[in-house]
């Protein structure tokens, strides 16, 4: 098993950003990625193949965090699963939108840290990193947040049956995605469609915009 990601480790390797689109949210990401990623070696040891995605405000989460921000009802006084967790940017809106409670969910150790330390610097109390899920059957929350996890066709296969399930039991579940090809959209109801400006534009570019969307599973 991973050991535990110091806190002092992601802010170290890192810098607070407001993201354009949740302003209400500063969150810590990547400075530099590739000596994030080089880093992250270091610190567990061995190389890894998979790059920091917890250190970026991701287009599915932002429109997700925005939504939840704007419509507090879904999750005012709910518990809430933020599945795919990341930085914990969307289980951070959640609290600020009213949630008793959040498991923030990702397989990535330095995702759990970053999550607990995004949580503090929010003052945003009430949010519990935890890991795999995907296992398991869902958990027993009211709410289920799903931003950016239909990003290959074998993530899609593994968490849609989750979701479903979820669904089944009586939860809610939204998905924020910014139109990859293997969400079933047919599937869906869209609720609100955002325009998410890139997180690291260019400097002699005008920054990037992805049309994203906030999905109901029915």
């Amino acid at each position: 098993m991973d050991r535990p990601v110091p806190p002092e480790f992601v802010r170290a390797h890192t810098r607070p950003v407001r993201p354009e689109l949740v302003p209400e949210v500063e969150l810590l990401v990547a400075a530099d990625v590739v000596a994030l990623w080089e880093a992250m070696e270091t610190e567990q040891g061995r190389t890894s193949t998979e790059p920091p995605f917890w250190a970026a405000a991701w287009p599915g989460g932002q429109a997700l965090a925005r939504y939840v921000l704007d419509h507090p009802a879904l999750v005012a006084g709910r518990t809430v699963l933020d599945l795919g967790a990341g930085s914990g940017l969307v289980a951070v809106a959640a609290v600020r939108a009213g949630a008793s409670s959040v498991l923030a969910s990702d397989v990535d150790p330095f995702a759990l840290t970053a999550v607990a330390v995004n949580a503090e610097r929010n003052g945003t109390p009430g949010i519990t990193p935890v890991g795999h899920v995907l296992g398991e059957g869902p958990p027993d929350v009211a709410v289920i947040l799903a931003g950016d996890v239909c990003y290959d066709r074998e993530m899609t296969d593994r968490v849609l049956p989750f979701l479903e399930a979820a669904r089944a039991r009586g939860a809610e579940v939204l998905i924020g995605d910014p139109g990859r090809v293997y969400l079933p959209e047919d599937r869906l109801t869209a609720l609100a469609v955002y325009d998410v400006p890139d997180t690291e534009p260019s400097p002699t570019l005008p920054a990037a915009v992805r049309r994203t969307t906030v999905w109901r599973l029915p």
